[in-house]
């Protein structure tokens, strides 16, 4: 056992990117270098194949399969344990040493005059501010990952270079358990559970716009009826506005100005028009239609508004990044007296929601950025109040100092998965500038006019991202409650289908959702197919099920038993109730 302390994980990484790139030299030595950081789980370092004239140089092309060869290269590498070093070089010195690797060039020329720092590992030697390890022997686990495209610098106008991907940790053991939840993940990926459960689809001729099928639809009202019970239970009043508004409007929200290039935009009558990116203004439309008295307060308004939002092709996502989403928006006005117990209130919505669905949060307070509009006074009150909630809820907070949004602080809601992968979904946010813009006031009860506080809060999020996010945390195994398909009889011959058929009666009759199986299929193909459509529960009918009046139960995790009809249906009632 080495006796190396462990270094920091992106110190670590930053310094396999270096043995990557000197593993690539060997290989390709003509290849150009461009980048090669430490990422969130692993690195990469961009590469310039096409360039060169000898026979392993001249327009190179390198895929996935590449991979083993030059990771072996690496562990060769690493094998020989070099040193990493700094040196420091002058501007015109590192023009030289640079002389051939046209991307160094350009990153050097963006450096200030004097000192130019390199970091060298063997017969590598790379344009690097550092940190490094101290020597290779401290890299224990690395892996690549796959290979991918990327435009130099991020830009379209620039040349598309390669990058190659990888990770390592401190541990074989942390590896193998990286390598795990991402080989888990693949099997839980959105995207293919969605076609094979038949729930979602895109198509080429709506790129980014979620086509959702009749299960799909199913997953989508039951996540609504969940939503709108525990916001009636809250005292929250549904709205709904309109998706295409005037440019007038979206000038005094701001973000013609400032999202612009985001927006989907038509004319209609020669007035310019968008379609809404968000739903506060339309929220704020509806609170001014009215003169409020302080004994309204305070109003919770909450609405699920479809938006669109313009994305680059290049990074839309299933349903985690598309160009339609529905947002499950609130607006609350209220008194600055009432910022402390409102912002209780959503924190209780948001531990009612989430445990209900499995989800463990953690929280984040983002205070004041430098840019920011409103009162010394009203940011310590707002950013007072929402530390005092957090406190009350018991649990752990980090604090972002300077992260806040420019109209006020807010409270950032960050789930976690079955694979212990994080999500921000939720958030609430003070606003003290849209009430500004669009004059809001009340009567207070001094019967002067007072402006309101406002707070924007989602608890889904994008309800498309959310599904998403469900899919992938439960594999497509639903929980009866929202399952699709909680029910799906499989008759063992065609003399069972009358009796089937009045199974299947009884239990949509008691709202249950079933499907029926009366195929002239073998009753082995059926249970397969069921399971892999991962519905909650088979029930198997053959010749003593119809004779005794019961079914045969059997889970999707292959568990069976003998039920009397009318106690499976209580039994699964049970379930749905108890939102197991």
């Amino acid at each position: 056992m080495s006796g190396d302390p462990k270094p920091e994980l992106s110190t670590l990484r930053h310094s396999v990117s270096h043995i990557l790139a000197a593993a690539v030299k060997h290989l390709y030595p003509n290849v150009k270098l461009a980048i090669g950081p430490a990422i969130a789980d692993g690195f990469y370092y961009d590469f310039d194949f096409s360039n060169g004239n000898t026979e392993r140089g001249q327009g190179v092309t390198i895929s996935d399969k590449d991979l083993p060869a030059i990771e072996k290269e690496m562990q060769k590498i690493i094998k020989q344990n070099p040193h990493f070093t700094r040196r420091t070089v002058s501007k015109a010195e590192a023009e030289k040493l640079l002389k051939d690797e046209p991307y160094k060039l350009e990153l050097l020329a963006d450096l200030t005059d004097g000192e130019i720092s390199f970091y060298d590992s063997g017969d590598f030697s790379d344009l690097c501010a550092g940190p490094h390890v101290e020597k290779a022997s401290q890299i224990k686990a690395v892996k690549l990952l796959k290979v991918a495209g990327a435009y130099w610098r991020g830009s379209e106008k620039n040349k598309m270079l390669t990058r190659i991907y990888g990770t390592a940790f401190a541990s074989k053991e942390e590896l193998e358990n990286y390598l795990h939840v991402q080989e888990e993940a693949l099997k839980r990926d959105h995207r293919k559970l969605g076609k094979e459960l038949d729930l979602f689809s895109f198509h080429e001729e709506g790129l980014g716009f979620p086509f959702f099928h009749n299960k799909g639809m199913i997953l989508w009202n039951t996540l609504l009826d969940f939503w709108r019970e525990k916001h009636r239970k809250y005292g929250y009043q549904e709205t709904k506005t309109p998706v295409i508004l005037n440019r007038a409007l979206w000038e005094k929200s701001g973000h013609w100005f400032n999202y612009r290039e985001n927006m989907y935009t038509t004319r209609i009558d020669e007035q310019d028009f968008a379609i809404k990116p968000m739903n506060c203004p339309g929220g704020i439309l509806l609170y001014g239609e009215t003169q409020h008295s302080y004994r309204e307060l305070p109003l919770r308004s909450a609405e699920i508004g479809l938006v669109h939002r313009h994305e680059k092709s290049g990074v839309l996502s299933g349903l985690f990044r598309v160009r339609a989403f529905h947002q499950d928006d609130a607006h609350i006005f209220m008194t600055p007296e009432q910022i402390l117990p409102e912002i209780q209130n959503v924190l209780k919505l948001v531990e009612e929601m989430y445990s209900v669905f499995g989800l463990s949060y953690h929280l984040e307070l983002s205070t004041r950025p430098a840019k920011s509009v409103g009162s010394d006074e009203a940011w310590a009150r707002s950013e007072k109040a929402l530390e005092e909630a957090l406190k009350i809820t018991g649990r752990e907070y980090k604090v972002s100092p300077g992260d806040g949004a420019f109209y006020g602080p807010k409270i950032d809601i960050h789930i976690q998965d079955a694979l212990g992968r994080t999500w921000q979904c939720g958030t609430i946010q003070l606003d003290m500038n849209l009430p500004e813009l669009f004059d809001l006031n009340y009567i207070g009860q001094d019967d002067q006019k007072h402006r309101p506080v406002m707070i924007h809060r989602v608890v889904y999020g994008s309800l498309e991202r959310f599904l998403g996010i469900l899919i992938e945390h439960y594999a497509g195994k639903f929980p009866a409650w929202l399952a699709p398909v909680q029910v799906k009889i499989l008759t063992i011959s065609e003399k069972h289908n009358e009796y089937a058929q009045k199974l299947f009666d009884q239990l949509t009759a008691e709202g249950l959702r079933a499907e029926l199986d009366a195929r002239s299929e073998k009753i082995g193909y059926k249970i397969r197919q069921a399971q892999l459509e991962k519905v909650v529960y088979m029930a198997v009918l053959g010749d003593k099920e119809c004779a005794e009046n019961t079914l045969s139960v059997r889970d999707r995790e292959g568990q069976s038993e003998t039920l009397k009809t009318d106690d499976f249906i209580g039994k699964l009632r049970q379930e749905i109730r108890d939102r197991k």
